[in-house]
């Protein structure tokens, strides 16, 4: 196992007793970053702080064959994709945490899970600790990107379209005061526009810079922008983005085959030889030519 090159949050915390992740957890994980408003440049305020991240878990988890399980019969292995804990109080800061089982994390990346995506691509001083594991995901980052991403963005950004304009927050909350200023909840606004320029950087470069739009989304969360004009500027994007969508030099669909070799090499890099646990795909193919070879022998 890789240690992590700096001592993570998850591990401080199981340390502190002020989480209680499956027994793991703490020691497998991989990678942590800072999400939320300032992940996307939009709040320097580190008071409440959102890490997603990812971890290995023991291998007749990821394997559970190796357990002696045979899918459909007799007892389930327990499963499992995520730990995650919500205000989480340590001195002055509050984290709300999510950790993913890799496996879990590499399927939510392929397809274009915006959340997930944008944890694989924050800048470097978000990330909070990282093994070479972690390293070895964020360099071949972009093969996740694929043209389906503008799917899920749009679905997500229609998601935030219709928080932005709920008019029953709980009387009194940070969302009413919200509101009741700007007449409506800026917050979703801007996630809204984000999601935007997000899946336009994907399909025009096969990139993301989070940050990028920064200086617009403070505007807008600043209150700014009225609601017509965060309205507005979701409908021409979108017409503009399903033109680009089609003329985009991206893949169609992701490259499931790159993407599950750089999941094995993850794993064969923590647990070792994975001979054991898998069959590859050169080696199957292999095997099948021999028995087409043998077959085409005993004809002759």
């Amino acid at each position: 196992m890789r240690q992590n090159y700096k001592t993570g949050v998850v591990r401080r915390l199981d340390k502190k007793g002020l989480i209680k992740p499956p027994g793991f957890v703490a020691g497998s994980v991989q990678y942590e970053t800072m999400m939320g408003s300032v992940a996307y440049g939009v709040s320097s305020d580190t008071s409440d702080v959102d890490i997603y991240g990812f971890c290995v878990p023991p291998k007749d988890i990821v394997f559970p064959h190796l357990a002696g399980y045979i899918p459909g019969f007799s007892r389930q292995i327990p499963k499992f994709d995520q730990f995650q804990q919500h205000h989480i109080k340590e001195d002055d800061t509050e984290y709300d945490i999510v950790i993913y089982n890799i496996v879990k994390y590499f399927a939510l990346c392929m397809e274009n899970n915006p959340n997930m995506i944008d944890s694989l691509f924050t800048a470097t001083n978000m990330v909070l600790s990282r093994s070479k594991i972690a390293d070895m995901v964020r360099d071949e980052r972009k093969i996740f990107l694929h043209k389906g991403a503008w799917h899920k963005f749009k679905g997500y950004a229609y998601s935030q379209m219709s928080k932005m304009k709920i008019k029953n927050p709980e009387e009194g909350s940070k969302r009413w005061h919200i509101q009741e200023k700007y007449g409506y909840d800026v917050k979703f606004g801007y996630h809204l526009v984000r999601l935007l320029n997000e899946v336009e950087q994907i399909l025009m470069t096969g990139d993301i810079d989070l940050m990028q739009n920064n200086d617009q989304l403070k505007s807008i969360r600043k209150g700014e922008w009225t609601l017509k004009e965060v309205e507005d500027y979701f409908v021409r994007k979108e017409k503009d983005l399903e033109s680009l969508y089609i003329s985009s030099k991206l893949p169609k669909y992701p490259d499931e085959d790159k993407i599950k070799r750089l999941l094995l090499e993850c794993l064969e890099e923590f647990y070792g030889d994975l001979e054991s646990c898998v069959i590859s795909v050169d080696k199957s193919a292999e095997t099948l030519r021999q028995i087409r070879d043998i077959i085409y022998k005993a004809n002759i």
